[in-house]
């Protein structure tokens, strides 16, 4: 790695949005480190040995500033003499560490809100009288901190932004970071290259040589297992892998029967090209009884988690393996609420699904920090297929956490082909390359019907359509009414046991992609 990367350091209070920040840092070519919120400047002093550290971004967190076990600033923090952004709860922070009152709001914010920028200097430079911007909070700053000014309000909170009269500290009640707030990423870049100065000397290409290093330095010559999924980030941990350690990696498939029509077999085709010891699982009818009445979405994603890694276990005791190897990625981690002060939205099978007693030395995660776009690039430096490439991402356990409630062999089959139509239709009419995912959802509704002139009772079929970058916010997509139709038509024709089809019109926040 190249010494002394010019490097902007956020501070973790817990927030759903902390990574993305570090995300978008990079992908103005500045490096980003994520640290604890309670660095201390000592700390700091001793990272800048590595980085060049020039700035610091306070990240928003779902605590409030009053609660007792709140996380809290280091009290010496503003000693570093480092440019400062802090941004929703670090906003509010920042405030009360200087000495302005947090009070809860009248009326709280959560989504889309218009500012009125009262002063375009600094961080909000180049910016219009109004901004469309993404608020969620429910405490707020009504009067800036003494030596500090307001730089814009909006109807219900009075210091929506504020900076310091003399030193480079500024503070954003809302979140620049996503996709909502409009020129968000002009806020971020103004910070990186405006006020805290930074060269933008740091590229992706780096980030191979160092996970592929890490992955010999972990192993130390031992054999490991990687769970292939034939998704985009298990496949690029898989290439990976191979890359660190060669014929003593072992990837397995595990078919679980949740896959979408015609997967496996396209999985097994491409990977069986590979060098690599490629093995298949075929454990449908295991991970079916072990699913046998379960409803609840949290058990569903921990009992399929357990299974898989039992089935990892036998074929490691076959190969010798020591280490378990897998593709998750920060989106994966940052839901599961692996982190000290953030809230668990959902388990993902491979991260906080995991069974506690697990018989592998270790579980390395190469792609543990970075996100799905990121993620592609690396598949393009390693000249993985286009096919894996553009795949649309797929959960771990499959159909199963889009078949709400217990899953039935009817319910798969319905999801399956109802999935099926859904592709069909949307990669006919040329819009697959600007959505994120599609994919239908099988609820656990049913609604009456009319079929044939009779009165007809079936289930009833969400279709969700979405557009993203990194799979941490997401719009639904305007799919074209004809396009809707068509996909309606075909699903309640085409398979006699759905009456209804709906369209998911909702964002995420507040909704997640997935609905389980």
């Amino acid at each position: 790695m190249q010494a002394k990367y010019d490097t902007i350091l956020v501070l973790d209070f817990g927030g759903q949005y902390c990574h993305l920040i570090g995300r978008r840092i990079r992908e103005h070519g500045v490096y980003s480190e994520i640290v604890p919120h309670d660095i201390s400047p000592e700390e700091i002093a001793a990272l800048n040995q590595k980085f060049n550290v020039k700035g610091l971004i306070f990240s928003g967190g779902p605590s409030s500033v009053y609660e007792p076990n709140a996380p809290k600033l280091h009290p010496r923090i503003l000693e570093v003499n480092l440019p400062i952004l802090g941004l929703c709860y670090g906003h509010q922070l920042l405030a009360q560490l200087t000495g302005s009152k947090v009070e809860p709001a009248t009326c709280k914010e959560y989504g889309i809100a218009q500012v009125a920028i009262d002063k375009p200097v600094g961080v909000l430079e180049g910016l219009s009288e109004k901004e469309q911007v993404w608020m969620s909070h429910g405490d707020t700053v009504f009067t800036p901190p003494p030596e500090f000014e307001a730089l814009a309000h909006t109807e219900n909170c009075p210091v929506a932004a504020f900076r310091h009269k003399t030193k480079p500290i500024y503070g954003l009640q809302w979140h620049p970071e996503v996709i909502h707030t409009e020129n968000g990423m002009r806020m971020l870049q103004n910070f990186i290259f405006q006020v805290c100065k930074c060269q933008a000397n740091w590229q992706m290409e780096d980030l191979i040589g160092k996970m592929v290093k890490e992955l010999q330095t972990e192993t130390a010559g031992s054999r490991a297992i990687i769970g292939l999924s034939g998704g985009i980030d298990s496949s690029v941990a898989t290439a990976l892998a191979a890359q660190a350690l060669g014929d003593k990696l072992t990837a397995v498939f595990v078919d679980h029967g949740f896959m979408r029509e015609g997967e496996p077999e396209q999985i097994r085709e491409t990977f069986q090209k590979y060098p690599i010891n490629f093995v298949v699982a075929n454990a449908q009818e295991r991970f079916m009884q072990k699913l046998k009445g379960v409803v609840e979405p949290e058990t569903k994603r921990k009992v399929i988690g357990e299974e898989f890694i039992r089935v990892f276990e036998e074929i490691a005791n076959e190969s010798g393996a020591e280490y378990l190897i897998q593709g998750t990625i920060y989106p994966d981690r940052i839901e599961s609420g692996f982190r000290k002060n953030s809230d668990k939205i959902k388990s993902h099978h491979n991260v906080a699904g995991l069974p506690e007693k697990i018989k592998f030395k270790k579980i390395l995660e190469p792609l543990r920090d970075l996100y799905k776009d990121e993620v592609r690039k690396v598949a393009r430096m390693l000249d993985l297929p286009k096919e894996i490439v553009n795949r649309q991402p797929f959960p771990g356990p499959g159909l199963a956490v889009r078949i709400i409630g217990e899953l039935t062999e009817e319910k798969v089959t319905i999801g399956k082909k109802a999935d099926k139509i859904v592709r069909e239709e949307i990669e006919r009419n040329g819009l697959a390359e600007n959505l994120w995912q599609y994919f239908a959802v099988v609820t656990d509704t049913k609604a009456t019907g009319v079929k044939g002139d009779a009165r007809a009772y079936g289930y009833v079929v969400a279709v969700r359509a979405m557009e993203s970058r990194e799979a941490m916010t997401a719009s639904f997509a305007k799919i074209p009414y004809p396009v809707l139709e068509k996909i309606s038509t075909r699903i309640t024709n085409e398979i006699p046991q759905v009456t209804r089809v709906v369209y998911d019109v909702t964002h995420k926040p507040p909704a997640t992609i997935e609905w389980e």
